[in-house]
């Protein structure tokens, strides 16, 4: 395992379950000391556990990033842990409400708008702070196939995953000059907690709309992920990467 993160402090949101565990687990056997976040605190700390037991540096900061203020300190918390920010993975995100667009409710809208589109707004508008300050960094923000394209009753994770795309590119535009790549990944049906509540039925058809005859695996995404972490993406910056099984290219 190449330690090209060696030294580097990596901070993780949604760290306790699916791919921001992946993710977590897999910067640490990178090398790079690593702050996760989660509202799920019993959770993440079992994974800090799991990193501790492997070598890595790591700690756990509770924070609903939803909350601006909370993003806010959570970047201080891990400036105080391991004073700098070298790389982030923006990935907290839930499904929300299931409903047609006519019928999808207004605070249901506005509870998943906030979550997963609000929040990494939060967080990148603090990482850049920071990372403005040290002239370096990467960030990445976890969206979904689901960035690109529709489907229905899902207005509200559809809408938001999309919003994360352009900010995504509008901020790599206005701060690749100062040294700080930032990219977007696309994951599709991944088998995670999040498809938890699916019956088999609705995963078999999840399955069939993924050319390469299965769900993803966090690990697989986690993998793209350290990739746009490292310098071996030194020259990458805007994209958006689709981790999907063929489910795009229909």
């Amino acid at each position: 395992m190449d330690k090209d993160l060696q030294g580097k402090t990596a901070l993780v949101t949604g760290a306790a379950s699916g791919i921001g565990r992946a993710v977590a687990l897999l910067y640490g056997q990178h090398g790079a000391n690593v702050m996760m976040s989660d509202i799920d605190e019993k959770q993440g700390q079992q994974v800090v556990a799991e990193l501790q037991v492997a070598g890595a540096n790591a700690r756990f900061y509770k924070a609903d990033v939803g909350d601006a203020a909370q993003c806010h300190q959570l970047m201080q918390a891990t400036l105080a842990a391991f004073g700098t920010l070298d790389v982030a993975c923006n990935n907290a995100g839930i499904i929300g409400e299931l409903s047609l667009t006519a019928d999808y409710s207004v605070e249901g809208w506005q509870h998943i708008i906030n979550v997963n589109l609000n929040s990494i707004f939060y967080c990148l508008k603090y990482e850049l702070e920071v990372m403005l300050k040290q002239g370096h960094g990467a960030i990445i923000n976890m969206s979904s196939i689901l960035g690109q394209v529709g489907t229905p009753k899902l207005a509200g994770y559809v809408a938001g995953k999309h919003g994360i795309v352009g900010l995504t590119q509008t901020a790599a535009i206005e701060y690749a000059a100062q040294g700080i790549r930032i990219n977007a990944v696309g994951p599709g049906y991944i088998d995670t907690p999040l498809l938890g509540d699916f019956s088999a039925e609705t995963k078999e058809a999840l399955v069939a709309m993924h050319p390469i005859g299965r769900l993803g695996r966090s690990e697989e995404v986690a993998e793209l992920v350290i990739w746009l972490s490292t310098d071996k993406a030194s020259f990458v910056t805007g994209a958006y990467y689709p981790v999907d099984g063929g489910y795009l290219a229909k």
